[in-house]
């Protein structure tokens, strides 16, 4: 049984549904998940103040825990076409991590939120899968075999390079049906790859 991480920053949370939805598929394709946050690292006022929500979900334990699965999907909303900096953050204290090679070889994947169809959904999955690449890790993205990505007759989030969401200019909309199917489908893949490598 593969060992998934859904690892994920979400002000507002968007992305934390949408991590919810990743682990479902990955679960239900075998896998055994984890869902964990990055830390916050704008002040408590700020965040108040940005009426930032609360994750539902417990801190990563350690940078150094990511070598403890088979797989990671990563997960943030984006700012400006790239990852969020708080999520860019943890991936800058993972220099000993990076250096051990301890996550070459193992899978994984990318996931993100943007306010506007066409607010850098696919730099920012681009960005995420830059710092796995660099890690050393065999990425998954979201095939056309996904073919709710296609529609065009709604507003509706996904890329070949991961799973995406569009909250809307206030963060008003939230994961509509085929962006979490997306997001499940996109979690079977990671576990079933990551069960035909280490399996």
């Amino acid at each position: 049984m593969p060992k998934v991480l859904v690892l994920y920053y979400s002000s507002y949370g968007h992305i934390g549904t949408m991590a919810e939805a990743i682990a479902e598929g990955a679960r239900d394709a075998g896998a055994e998940v984890a869902i964990r946050h990055v830390p916050e690292t704008v002040s408590p006022e700020v965040a108040a103040k940005a009426h930032f929500q609360t994750p539902v979900h417990p801190e990563i334990e350690s940078v150094e825990s990511l070598a403890d699965y088979d797989a990671v999907v990563v997960g943030t909303g984006t700012r400006f076409g790239r990852m969020s900096s708080q999520m860019a953050a943890f991936f800058d204290r993972a220099g000993g991590l990076w250096a051990s090679g301890k996550m070459n070889g193992k899978v994984g994947a990318a996931f993100t939120s943007t306010g506007s169809q066409h607010g850098g959904q696919e730099t920012t999955l681009f960005s995420i899968i830059t710092n796995l690449l660099h890690f050393g890790l065999t990425i998954v993205g979201l095939d056309y075999g996904f073919q709710g990505q296609m529609n065009g007759e709604e507003v509706v989030g996904g890329a070949p390079y991961g799973a995406t969401t569009v909250a809307g200019s206030s963060g008003q909309r939230q994961p509509g049906e085929i962006d979490l199917a997306g997001a499940r489908y996109l979690g079977a893949r990671v576990a079933r790859t990551a069960a035909k490598l280490f399996g």
